[in-house]
């Protein structure tokens, strides 16, 4: 594909991360913020498919997407009542909010500054390049330096462990 229509795809994906962004953190509704979540899940599957990182992509949306989101559509409709509506915000917190976003927007900005990235023409353009999956499994599963094997264990304890919290939330005395 020309990479101008990619630039202009990927530009198009991010703003639509970021409304769907918004309007998950500001919607009254639960189950709403879980479907906008789920969106910008989809939305973040597809910058990883313009990477040309295929593997990643299937990941999000299966992991994420497929599996975190609907655990937190579960919890939802096994702890709200039908029909609740969340609390309003007050002034307050909109402004601590948008202090975060300046805050987050100069830390980028300045880190945009002061790094020098390479602006050339090439894998990440033309969509030539992608990692090996045995790379992908041996870095995932080693044991050396840069490898991970330990995060990835302690993530499934800690999956395991929230699973767990959850079957005993929802379990009625």
């Amino acid at each position: 594909m020309d990479p101008i229509i990619n630039l202009i795809l990927f530009f198009c994906v991010g703003i639509a991360m970021l409304l769907l962004s918004v309007l998950a953190i500001t919607t009254r509704s639960l189950l709403r913020a879980a479907i906008y979540l789920l969106l910008v899940l989809i939305c973040t599957a597809g910058l990883y498919l313009f990477l040309n990182f295929h593997f990643l992509a299937a990941v999000q949306l299966s992991v994420y997407a497929g599996g975190v989101v609907i655990l937190f559509v579960f919890a939802i409709f096994l702890t709200t009542n039908k029909g609740e509506m969340l609390l309003g915000h007050s002034f307050q917190r909109y402004v601590y909010g948008a202090l975060a976003v300046i805050l987050g927007v100069a830390v980028t900005v300045f880190a945009w500054m002061k790094h020098r990235f390479l602006y050339a023409p090439g894998p990440g353009l033309t969509g030539d390049w992608e990692i090996n999956m045995k790379v992908i499994g041996q870095t995932l599963l080693g044991t050396g330096k840069h490898q991970y094997l330990l995060p990835f264990e302690i993530l499934s304890v800690l999956l395991l462990a929230c699973i767990i919290g959850g079957i005993l939330i929802a379990r009625k005395k």
